[in-house]
């Protein structure tokens, strides 16, 4: 289990270090496609309407905004979570923090993520995302 977590723990790195555009440094928003399975879908939550991206709809525009001068010295990470296992599937429930400048103003935020994973003959991917904000900042 404990080589099952610290892959897992791995992977939500990963996905959170894959948007942080601090110091100057270039996001690797490309690192979402490592670490997901091709089909995997990540869903905001955020107020009435869930938003449901595939990978492609997820990635584009976060892109964009993140080394186009909207979204600057962003960077998100976790705060807690809690992660089960059971055979070939796990789930990890976050809280998670994120700060950074959106169109030139500062803010941060929080909220909650849950994380589904599988495991494939490459090793464990995460399937699906969805979360939700205390705050709603844009990103």
């Amino acid at each position: 289990m404990s080589d099952v977590k610290a892959e897992l723990d791995q992977l939500m790195r990963v996905f959170l270090g894959a948007f942080t555009n601090t110091g100057g440094s270039r996001p690797n928003v490309e690192a979402v496609r490592e670490v997901f399975i091709p089909q995997g879908m990540i869903i905001k939550n955020v107020g009435g309407v869930p938003v449901i991206h595939d990978l492609d709809a997820f990635v584009e525009p976060r892109e964009k905004i993140l080394t186009d001068g909207t979204l600057t010295e962003f960077s998100e990470w976790e705060v807690a979570e809690r992660t089960e296992v059971f055979g070939s599937i796990a789930h990890r429930f976050s809280e998670y923090r994120k700060s950074g400048f959106l169109d030139g103003e500062w803010f941060e935020g929080a909220g909650c993520k849950t994380t589904q994973f599988v495991l494939t003959p490459a090793g464990w991917r995460m399937s699906s995302m969805a979360w939700d904000d205390v705050e709603s900042p844009r990103p």
